[in-house]
């Protein structure tokens, strides 16, 4: 391990035994390591890109947060921009970066994990060079991992040019012609309104979701989130189910203004042919290019224990599965609405790593052979 793929320093030889194994460095797994050293605990955050930061420097180059700088802290440090800005990505990229140096969080670059196994009383985690050993292990490699294309768009052929937006970065990365834009989430909408200055758009909605202004009566929509308390309402309650159910909302992009900037909105579309699109209303379009705004998949392909995962998802309470010292953070909708997003996922990982602090305690208790002190909580 040298400076080049090392952030902070865990204190630790290889052979030894962690208390803990973060595997990701964005967001989540960065807030749960700045409570974890406030504990004392023995552990290692892995990283698979070689530098932090990469999943944002990652995306479309104009992308910016909906959420103003005054609510996009991590625990113990305030975002470094005026409030009621927007940060672009590589702002936040820049962030992370500094988040952990200033807290010499252990962080190692270019570990991709492979593998994540449970052997005895112990989980191993293996990368594509190294093994680690660790009595609990917290998943934080957060709700973007596998971009989606539906079955409809298997029937292009080669003389339509498809990109999904993960792939995305300006409109000259896009060969000139006119685009076809499917799916009607943030993406969609704020690539469409980008390529529209240059170029036809259509956009293709598979199903409308609510939309919601920037802002409202002179405050920011965060603002009016957070004081109405939406923001903390949770997966327990009849209300968080039912958000939760409506599905992501469009902040700050408004149809009216994208039909008057000249995008034209399409029905769902249904299959495809040559460089053909055909849409639920029996209409047909001529699409030289086609941008994939579909959305990711998880991919838990690499976790070999039995019961994790159902249909492709995780089974948890709040993070806590049902596998004894093994967590997840940074879910969406893990336990309130802001559990994925950049400023509000620390009251998960502060959930989240009491518990992890209060197993550890019993375990070298258990070790020790005295009996563990009782625990609050579940």
């Amino acid at each position: 391990m040298t400076a080049a793929n090392s952030i902070g320093d865990s204190g630790l030889s290889r052979d030894e035994r962690f208390d803990v194994v973060v595997i990701g460095a964005g967001q989540a797994g960065l807030a749960a390591a700045w409570h974890l050293a406030q504990r004392g605990l023995r552990y290692v955050v892995l990283e698979a890109a070689d530098r932090l930061g990469c999943s944002w420097r990652g995306r479309w180059d104009s992308l910016r947060l909906f959420s103003p700088a005054q609510y996009d802290a991590l625990p113990g440090m305030a975002f470094p921009a005026p409030a009621d800005t927007y940060p672009g990505k590589e702002a936040v990229a820049d962030f992370l970066r500094d988040y952990a140096t200033r807290f010499n969080l252990p962080v190692q670059l270019s570990k991709r994990v492979t593998e994540l196994s449970r052997i005895g009383d112990e989980f191993q985690v293996r990368t594509d060079d190294e093994v680690f050993r660790a009595q609990q292990v917290l998943v934080a490699t957060g709700p973007f991992q596998s971009p989606f294309t539906p079955e409809t768009g298997h029937g292009f052929d080669g003389s339509a040019t498809q990109i999904h937006s993960a792939h995305y970065r300006n409109p000259q990365s896009l060969p000139p012609g006119p685009v076809l834009v499917v799916g009607a989430g943030n993406s969609g909408l704020q690539i469409a309104h980008e390529l529209v200055a240059t170029r036809q758009v259509d956009v293709s909605v598979g199903e409308k979701v609510p939309m919601l202004p920037q802002r409202l009566l002179g405050r920011d929509l965060f603002w009016w989130l957070t004081r109405l308390g939406f923001m903390r309402v949770n997966t327990a309650t009849r209300l968080g189910q039912r958000l939760q159910a409506r599905g992501e909302f469009v902040i700050g992009t408004n149809r009216r203004r994208l039909k008057q900037a000249g995008v034209r909105f399409r029905p769902r579309l249904v299959n495809a042919q040559g460089h053909t699109a055909r849409f639920a209303d029996d209409t047909s379009l001529e699409v030289p290019v086609v941008v994939w705004a579909t959305g990711y998949r998880p991919d838990y392909s690499w976790i070999f224990i039995p019961g994790v995962t159902a249909n492709g998802h995780v089974v948890h309470r709040r993070g806590v599965t049902d596998v004894p010292g093994l967590y997840f953070l940074g879910l969406s909708w893990q336990y309130t609405r802001g559990s994925a997003l950049l400023g509000f996922v620390a009251d998960d990982a502060a959930y989240l790593t009491e518990r992890i602090a209060a197993r550890a305690q019993a375990t070298r208790q258990a070790e020790a052979g005295a009996a563990p002190e009782p625990t609050s909580g579940r």
